[in-house]
């Protein structure tokens, strides 16, 4: 059943246009060429170097889940009975996922996240790679808020409880939520939304995220989620260095670089300009090459691996730019520089 109150038309971006015609889940989405992903993070793991799902555009535009729509916020039951292990995606809105049913891991560059039943976590807007497990049929509830109601959400939290701004250290791509009997209790009671016949007054479910927030806020085990929501309703926009060192080894398109960080894609390259000198895409080549420098100087990683867990897509291309930049090839650097001793037979560049 499809909820909708104030709904807009969902533009299809690059990875949106990756969806299959058949209305097929995300979870069933995409074809492409699988290589092997491998860091101290995703250790061993199949990964798509040829596609990112958005995965708000694929859950809001699937008409098999269970959603409820106000403007750009999404509250959604999610299913998945796919036999695709892993899950390459990025999204431009921040969300809370909890676990009903089964269990799901997400992947990201700092850390690995293993959420069971009962539990919840908060995921900033960017890129992950998400691992199914097929032991129980998973059931997530997914709320993607948009920054603008956010920001105003948090804004009136802070001003009726009268609290003061939080320090912001950096924090991780996921927080774990700590939750409690009422934050538990908060997300049954949007879920019966979902089954209702009629539409719930859309005050009402504004009162529901109103909740979800002070639940946060207050709550004096999530600090560090409490800080960076009210950093965040203190900006207008994303900061672009930010959304780029947490991002640029994913394979995604400048305009979607752009989309993350809520500009239009003249204006990301503008600002991107002012803030790095340089363009995003020469940016994100020299980026790539120095994070791959690191992994062959420290890491027992194969050529083909660091390729990809570096955000290139194709190994032979990987090699060239590498060469012009340190120059020498990838072996060879490994050989002169690498602290860590390995064999390495899947490339000879």
């Amino acid at each position: 059943m499809r909820l909708e109150i104030g709904g807009r038309e969902v533009s299809k971006s690059k990875s949106a246009g990756r969806m299959g015609s058949d209305g097929s889940s995300p979870c069933e989405l995409g074809g492409g060429v699988y290589g092997v992903l491998s860091s101290p993070a995703l250790p061993n793991l199949p990964y798509q170097g040829d596609a990112m799902l958005n995965l708000y555009d694929a859950v809001r535009n699937n008409p098999s889940y269970s959603k409820l729509v106000i403007g750009d916020f999404l509250f959604a039951e999610y299913t998945c009975g796919s036999n695709l292990k892993m899950l390459p995606n990025w999204t431009e809105t921040d969300y809370f996922v909890h676990v009903v049913t089964g269990k799901k891991t997400w992947h990201t560059p700092d850390g690995v996240w293993k959420v069971e039943p009962g539990e919840t976590v908060f995921f900033k807007k960017g890129a992950t790679i998400s691992e199914q497990h097929f032991e129980v049929e998973v059931c997530l509830l997914m709320v993607f808020i948009p920054d603008a109601l956010m920001r105003s959400t948090v804004r009136e939290v802070m001003e009726s409880l009268n609290l003061g701004t939080k320090d912001c250290p950096p924090t991780k791509v996921a927080l774990r939520v700590e939750g409690d009997v009422a934050l538990a209790a908060l997300f049954q009671s949007m879920r019966v939304y979902l089954a209702a016949m009629e539409k719930p007054p859309e005050p009402l479910v504004r009162l529901k995220l109103k909740e979800l927030v002070m639940s946060v806020l207050t709550s004096g085990t999530n600090a560090e989620l409490a800080a960076y929501l009210c950093q965040m309703s203190s900006s207008d926009a994303p900061s672009i260095g930010e959304i780029m060192e947490a991002n640029f080894r994913y394979n995604l398109s400048l305009e979607e670089y752009a989309k993350l960080c809520h500009r239009s894609l003249s204006s990301f390259k503008r600002e991107f300009q002012a803030h790095f000198n340089e363009s995003p895409g020469k940016w994100l080549l020299q980026r790539r090459l120095e994070h791959a420098a690191g992994l062959l100087r420290l890491s027992k990683m194969n050529i083909t691996e660091v390729a990809l867990e570096s955000g290139f897509e194709h190994v032979s291309h990987f090699s060239r730019v590498f060469k012009e930049r340190f120059g020498a090839a990838p072996v060879s650097y490994r050989q002169e520089k690498g602290e860590v001793q390995v064999r390495d037979s899947s490339v000879t560049a």
